[in-house]
């Protein structure tokens, strides 16, 4: 049995990493603030007996007093409803929390995986993205908070295997949906359901032609997982290669959800990507990991979880 510690750990990957982590006889600690999470999501971990939470800030130094083998270091708000709340705190998180958790990492001798972001590519001028494109970030944008914020976390997770060989991987998320992702999120799949269950007009941002790659939470909890295992510590993207426009996105849902919700189209948001692919043979090569679940299945598997 490992003893692994997740950041983020009440957050909408983090509690979905728990349960898989739990139901392989681990023992998990949970360590989370609450800042963007629902308190509600850990309900039915608690009864593990080898599951523990700790309410904790990342950006004070965190002491834990048993061996720890395994790091997943998910903390840090990911939806730009949350990160733009408070932009300071936001970058104080992905560098200090993630010093923080590199300092825990390296006195316990253990593995640390780092959830980067697809956002480190800013408004990608190639598709797909690759792990060796070096991005499109504007520095002073809305965004930016987070976008640079992933980046320089990047760099310490880099800086710590140079200097004390600390065993580090760092995966580029793509866009992911799917159960436990907090309601309120702002998220666009969960915005859409939402909206489409309540009767409520679906909002659009821009003309809707803007394109995202979803990936189903199993399929990425499966790559991180496979990513822990190996050897491989240069940045890896973890995503689903099929893209497809918001317009199609509401299409698939009003269907499924036999909607008659009208659609109104909003300003689209400053620094918006108008695309997202990952190029993901890295992981098809490395890992052995491709994602199985299409987006009708990963959205009938997502939609009874917020009918709820």
């Amino acid at each position: 049995m490992k003893t692994i510690l997740i950041t983020g750990g009440n957050g909408f990957i983090g509690t979905n990493l728990s349960e898989k982590l739990l139901n392989e006889q681990n023992r998990v600690i949970s360590v989370d603030n609450l800042f963007s999470s629902d308190i509600r999501n850990m309900g039915h971990l608690v009864g593990y007996k080898n599951f523990s939470f700790i309410n904790h800030d990342i950006n004070d130094v965190l002491s834990i007093e048993e061996d720890i083998d395994e790091i997943y270091h998910l903390a840090c708000p990911a939806s730009p409803k949350y990160y733009q709340k408070d932009p300071i705190y936001t970058m104080k998180t992905n560098f200090i929390g993630t010093l923080n958790i590199l300092e825990l990492a390296r006195i316990k001798n253990c593995k640390i995986l780092l959830t980067s972001t697809s956002e480190i590519y800013g408004e990608p001028e190639i598709t797909p993205q690759s792990e060796n494109y070096r991005g499109n970030v504007n520095t002073i944008g809305p965004r930016s908070c987070y976008d640079e914020g992933k980046r320089i976390a990047e760099t310490l997770m880099i800086e710590y295997h140079n200097k004390y060989n600390t065993d580090i991987r760092i995966a580029r998320v793509f866009n992911t949906y799917g159960p436990y992702m907090n309601k309120d999120d702002g998220r666009v799949i969960v915005n859409f359901i939402n909206q489409m269950l309540e009767n409520k007009d679906i909002t659009v941002y821009g003309d809707g032609n803007q394109t995202r790659s979803f990936c189903y939470i199993d399929d990425l909890i499966n790559g991180l997982s496979k990513l822990m295992s190996s050897t491989y510590r240069l940045p890896m993207n973890i995503g689903n290669i099929n893209e497809i426009s918001i317009n199609e996105l509401v299409y698939k849902l009003r269907i499924l959800l036999d909607s008659t919700s009208a659609i109104i189209n909003l300003d689209i948001p400053i620094d918006d990507p108008t695309n997202r692919r990952p190029d993901i043979w890295k992981a098809k090569n490395y890992l052995g990991w491709e994602p199985k679940i299409d987006i009708e299945e990963g959205l009938l598997k997502t939609i009874p979880w917020y009918k709820k």
